[in-house]
């Protein structure tokens, strides 16, 4: 609440005690001045006196509203930055880049612009909930890391209770906002990722290597989000960019833990390259994994998802990343992990994009929508139909309302003899 009683008071009282003398420390002249200001309160000396103390009260009273704006900035500025760091920002609007192209290619002949921008907002709120618990659960492990040390919750810029607040508001707010403007499937995967990421992968990575492939089903799972919120349904080719999101980051991670082996080690992770000195088996997990993605353009060619160009480009990058990480085998050097490392990055937003540019328009939801048009309009003729039926009942038992004479009937009968009378079918 702005404190702007409190300088009226101090105002206030800067007038009194200038202008009345304090009776405790001036006893013989403190009633005197009173009995005289008000028979000499026109003179030019106490009106000059006046102003001054006003005009210095009015100095007062803004340097300490300046100082209260200032302090709220800074405050807004120090949390607003504690909370961009929390939710990594970096790392979340890649988990919404991939769960939009989910919802593009989920989506038929239009993309519903309102629906992707609801899917992206509770998306992103989801996954700085995650990355924030994360940073939570990790606070002891990230001050021993020179990456992490300067994070946050490590440099006691910000509480945990307090991260923990801004977690579960936003993870709360980001799945509401999924049930409501997408369907539960959307948000229960939302949910379901949430949990997995915080509670599972989070403290598997001081216990057991396998967090790396744990990481890469959370990591998997935003495209599917995206597919559901759009078609409502999860299908075959829906798992393209899933199944290339899985198998890109373990060569990545891999090339990770092994640039920042001494790193993680510090930190108290198990990493996979810690059992593995010389770098031969992080390199050929790697070039693994690599391989399993070279297929991946043809079957989205062939279920329907892409047109045939994007067969022979994805084919082209994953090549590419192959050879990459064939020469981390032949080599294991922080130099060729590096270079592999830097080649996945390219590799993923160049995947995607084929993607999203030789897509082809979701079939299945198209013959959904389809069908839904032509239930609504067999629904809508049985419904007048109904209607008919209905009135054709209710004059059926009430025949005299059909055949109600009206009055100019009754006059032709009486005042104009002459007239023919009128005759009703019975």
């Amino acid at each position: 609440m702005w404190r702007g009683g409190a300088t009226t008071a101090f105002v206030a009282r800067a007038l009194r005690s200038r202008l009345l003398l304090d009776p405790i420390h001036h006893p013989v002249t403190s009633l005197a001045p009173i009995s005289s200001a008000r028979t000499s309160s026109s003179s030019t000396s106490s009106t000059a006196a006046a102003n001054t103390i006003v005009e210095e009260a009015a100095a007062v009273a803004a340097v300490s509203v300046s100082q209260h704006t200032g302090s709220i900035s800074d405050a807004l500025r120090h949390y607003g930055k504690c909370y961009r760091e929390l939710s990594k920002v970096r790392l979340s609007a890649l988990v919404v880049a991939t769960s939009g192209a989910g919802y593009v290619l989920g989506s038929g002949n239009i993309v519903d612009i309102a629906g992707l921008c609801c899917t992206c907002a509770g998306t992103m709120m989801v996954a700085a909930s995650a990355n924030t618990l994360n940073q939570v659960f990790e606070i002891k492990n990230d001050a021993k890391m020179k990456r992490t040390m300067r994070r946050p919750l490590p440099s006691g810029r910000i509480s945990p209770a307090h991260a923990a607040m801004w977690a579960t508001s936003v993870g709360v707010a980001g799945t509401a906002l999924l049930a409501w403007k997408a369907n539960g499937l959307a948000a229960g995967l939302a949910a379901s990722n949430l949990v997995l990421y915080a509670f599972v992968y989070t403290p598997l990575k001081q216990i057991h290597p396998v967090n790396t492939w744990v990481g890469a089903i959370v990591g998997a799972i935003p495209p599917l989000l995206g597919w559901a919120a759009a078609s409502t349904e999860l299908s075959l080719n829906a798992m393209i960019l899933p199944a290339a999101l899985y198998y890109w980051q373990i060569p990545h991670f891999m090339a990770l833990a092994y640039l920042c082996r001494n790193d993680y080690l510090a930190g108290g992770y198990r990493m996979f390259s810690f059992a593995d000195p010389t770098g031969k088996r992080t390199a050929w997990v790697s070039l693994r994994n690599c391989l399993y993605m070279l297929p991946l353009g043809l079957f989205a060619y062939n279920w329907g998802l892409t047109s045939e160009w994007f067969s022979f480009e994805a084919s082209l990058l994953t090549l590419g990343l192959t050879i990459g990480s064939l020469s981390f085998v032949l080599e294991p050097s922080p130099k060729t992990a590096r270079r592999m490392f830097y080649g996945s990055l390219l590799y993923l937003p160049a995947f995607m994009a084929g993607l999203l540019l030789h897509r082809l328009p979701n079939e299945q939801k198209a013959h959904n929508l389809a069908e839904k048009s032509e239930l609504d309009g067999v629904l809508y003729g049985a419904d007048l139909q109904d209607k008919e039926r209905a009135t054709q009942k209710r004059q059926d038992r009430n025949p005299s309302s059909m055949q109600s004479r009206p009055p100019v009937a009754y006059a032709s009968v009486a005042p104009f003899p002459f007239l023919p009378v009128p005759i009703y079918d019975s």
